[in-house]
């Protein structure tokens, strides 16, 4: 499966998934090993009802998804993988109320691993309220070119 940096087609998967369907997450901006996906603020995520917060849970799927499209923007193909490590800093909490996003950046690859790093930020990468890095391990031997399929 390639994965085109046209979000369209990740943008369809984000929607088909149900997991990530469910959650809302939407599909932002990509490039070779990197990408930014959001998650609308929703009442049902959040955390602590008095301030509005979201709750860790939600922004942890959030950064795990876009972690894990990053990778697959990096390898350009589709391989089965699994969260090793992942592990993330609150700076700050998250304003309630508004979209948040995370950057992920796919920095380097072994046969076995990949490596990503990133932030979440409501609207600007420049204040994050998290700092994210995440080890994947692939969970399958990787695919012949000849099996590769597209994204619908």
């Amino acid at each position: 499966m390639t994965l085109p940096h046209d979000t369209t087609a990740w943008a369809h998967f984000l929607k088909i998934a149900p997991y990530t369907a469910r959650l809302g997450i939407e599909a932002g901006t990509a490039d070779d090993g990197g990408c930014v996906l959001a998650l609308p603020y929703r009442p049902e995520f959040v955390g602590d009802p008095d301030s509005g917060v979201l709750h860790g849970g939600a922004v942890t799927a959030l950064i795990d998804t876009t972690f894990g499209f990053a990778v697959y923007f990096r390898i350009q193909e589709y391989r089965p993988m699994a969260t090793l490590d992942l592990r993330i800093d609150y700076l700050r909490p998250a304003k309630p109320g508004v979209k948040v996003h995370t950057r992920a950046q796919c920095y380097k690859l072994t046969p076995e691993l990949a490596f990503v790093r990133g932030c979440s930020y409501e609207d600007d990468a420049e204040d994050p309220f998290a700092s994210c890095v995440g080890v994947f391990m692939f969970t399958a031997a990787q695919p012949a070119p000849a099996k590769a399929a597209t994204v619908p």
